[in-house]
């Protein structure tokens, strides 16, 4: 058996071998940049070892550092995680050569199925069914867009050594083909030094489906169910469930036994992931297959038992699979929530900084019968780095059926607690209570169909206004009562906290009256409506439980001044508390306007300026490509909102720019 872990990576994935490694007494040494100095990887581990600069081109993927760090540590075995050397080939050659194990399949699966081209080849050889295509490389755009043209419009622009949904592009025309191919050929040479591009057809209303397969080295090789991960934003995964809502048991099956044919076909040992495109009619076909442990993997370990990092460690002493495809047994379900440093409210921009707070929902098995589970690689006042991947954490939970695991996800993403940054946290959320969700209607295009001008927040129905009306009406009460607690005054001169109260907070408006009794609280609306309230919120506290007419609310509670800023669901309201006399006057107050920008183009998002498109004095039209801003491994194209002449350019190439710095004037 393995007696020391060299982890080739960082954050939540490092973690979550760590936990493993100890789980089975095995040592684990971690690496870091001079960025993850004081990160949670390291300070689990038990030895760390600093191999360089921040950017992962200086560090994490320089195999000679990872190198010499297993020398200096005497470890016998790295695993790689997901990313960075992960699906290097170059990289496992050396640890062979080293006499190193490495914790991932062989060094002739990794060169087969990183390339996507030759792993299309040789699916086609193997018999799994693929998406048609043009699977030779591709020199400049000219030629990108008349292959595009010749399959036909939409095509799906690729790099061949991507991953993560880095080096993709979708176009519908010959204008998106031709840029579309620079912007994946630059992500591609930043992500992975590897800028070699293929295209191939973008099937319609798809999902994505994948399946998780694990060999040995002894030619034993089965399949573990499959994931549903077609809620995806920008070809990057979101969210995750096991088993999918849409497969039968007959597809499950022939879509397994074709992971299966095909890691066979390269000799596959470890664990691995065949991802594939499944139509409306559920016929499949082959994308890709990543050589590595993917980051979605607990949903399925939380639907079979099987501790897939351990079984990798396994395979990688040499021992066999001690169970075979007929012991693999689908239990519940299985969701997956990726907690992003993304800004929802701001067309998912990537947002840095430090976290205030951080307090996910208890781990493990619930009350209900659920169990939650929860991946980080972050603490309460980390950093949120500009040079990495924005994930902060995977939360996950797991139910008797789809409908439970859902429940759960809801109420984990109320009580998760994420403070300092931008964060997708009100989005998860919404997508939870989503109809269509919900219902198992899911494509990968769920995202740009049912959120087309970006997401804003979710807005209550009336009976969910009455609901926070009557929290935010508790919340006040309370705060008055703890204000005029003060010592020392006299009785009969003490303020008295009157009962009735208006509630306002956007197009909602409620007069209520908070009336305490021998059997609770009741908050009593205008129109003779009450609910009773219970809870045991106090003044200070950021997250409270309410039970409002029997259901509990767990809201993110915060003073915004005068105002009591509430959180539940998706929803995000700011709630003015107010005796009726104010209430009255505030309505004749004037309305604050924002400050007029649109003369300018701001930077969206914390990074680095990677081209500037126009210069002074250069008219601009509407959509005209601007600047390119390049943070946390991705490039965004800023566009021009309308017509327009450049007045003055404010930043360079190179420059590090910080939200809403001036990057364009114009006149």
């Amino acid at each position: 058996m393995i007696k020391k872990i060299l982890i080739a990576n960082r954050g939540e994935i490092a973690c979550r071998v760590i936990k493993t490694a100890s789980k089975m007494g095995i040592a684990t040494v971690a690496v870091y940049s001079d960025a993850d100095a004081n990160a949670l990887h390291v300070r689990q581990a038990d030895e760390a070892v600093h191999i360089g600069p921040a950017p992962s081109s200086q560090s994490y993927i320089v195999i000679d550092r990872i190198l010499e760090a297993i020398v200096k540590t005497g470890a016998d075995a790295v695993h790689p995680g997901y990313g960075f050397l992960s699906e290097n080939a170059a990289f496992a050659e050396a640890l062979e050569k080293a006499g190193v194990a490495f914790i991932g399949p062989p060094v002739g699966a990794i060169k087969a199925m990183g390339d996507k081209i030759t792993s299309k080849k040789l699916a086609a050889e193997a018999g799994v069914s693929t998406v048609p295509g043009h699977m030779g490389l591709i020199e400049d755009a000219d030629e990108a867009v008349r292959i595009a043209s010749q399959i036909g419009y939409p095509v799906m622009i690729k790099a061949s050594a991507g991953g993560g949904g880095k080096g993709m592009r979708i176009a519908f025309n010959d204008a998106e083909a031709r840029e579309g191919f620079q912007s994946s050929k630059n992500e591609a040479k930043s992500s992975f030094g590897d800028d070699r591009i293929f295209i191939e057809k973008f099937v319609t209303q798809p999902r994505h489906i994948e399946i998780q397969v694990l060999g040995d080295k002894h030619g034993n090789t089965l399949y573990l169910g499959e994931r549903e991960c077609s809620i995806q934003r920008r070809n990057q995964k979101v969210i995750e469930e096991a088993p999918s809502p849409f497969l039968d048991e007959a597809t499950r099956k022939a879509m397994g036994e074709q992971a299966v044919a095909l890691a066979r076909a390269v000799g596959y040992h470890s664990a691995g992931t065949v991802e594939f495109i499944v139509d409306g009619e559920r016929n499949f076909y082959f994308l890709e297959m990543n050589t590595r442990l993917q980051v979605e993997h607990p949903v399925t370990e939380l639907i079979t038992g099987i501790d897939v990092v351990e079984q990798m460690i396994r395979v990688a002493s040499g021992e066999k699979l001690s169970f075979g495809q007929a012991d693999v047994k689908l239990n519940g379900w299985a969701i997956e929530s990726r907690l992003y440093a993304e800004d929802p409210y701001r067309n998912f921009l990537p947002s840095i900084g430090r976290l205030t707070r951080y307090r996910p929902p208890q781990e493990g098995a619930q009350e209900n019968g659920t169990v939650i589970r929860n991946d980080t690689g972050v603490f309460e006042g980390g950093e949120i780095s500009m040079y990495y991947d924005p994930m902060i954490a995977k939360l996950c939970t797991w139910g008797k059926d789809r409908g439970a695991a859902t429940d759960a996800m809801g109420q984990a993403l109320d009580r998760f607690e994420v403070e300092g940054i931008g964060h997708n946290l009100p989005f998860l959320s919404a997508v939870m209570q989503h109809e269509r969700f919900r219902a198992g209607r899911l494509t990968t295009g769920f995202i740009a169909e049912e959120f087309p001008e970006g997401f804003s927040g979710v807005e209550p129905d009336e009976a969910t206004a009455r609901q926070l009306s009557a929290i935010a009406a508790i919340i006040h009460q309370r705060l008055q009562r703890r204000a005029v607690e003060i010592s020392g005054t006299i009785g009969n001169h003490r303020r008295i906290v009157g009962q009735e109260w208006v509630v306002s907070f956007g197009a909602s408006r409620h007069r209520v009256s908070v009336e305490t009794g021998t059997d609770g609280t009741a908050v009593r609306f205008e129109d003779g409506a009450a609910f009773t309230v219970d809870t045991s919120w106090l003044p200070g506290e950021s997250l409270g439980l309410f039970t409002v007419a029997g259901e509990v609310i767990a809201a993110k509670v915060e003073l915004a001044g005068a105002a009591i800023r509430l959180r539940w669901r998706g929803m995000d309201i700011r709630a003015h508390v107010r005796s009726p006399r104010v209430a009255e006057l505030a309505l004749l107050m004037p309305e604050k306007l924002p400050p007029d920008t649109s003369k300018l183009l701001l930077c969206p998002m914390p990074g680095v300026i990677t081209g500037i498109s126009v210069g002074e004095g250069d008219e601009v039209e509407a959509g005209q490509a601007l600047a390119t801003v390049e943070a946390m491994k991705m490039e965004n194209i800023l566009r021009a909102e309308k017509r327009g002449r450049v007045a003055r350019v404010a930043a360079k190439p190179g420059d590090s720019l910080a939200v809403d710095e001036v990057i364009l004037e114009f006149e």
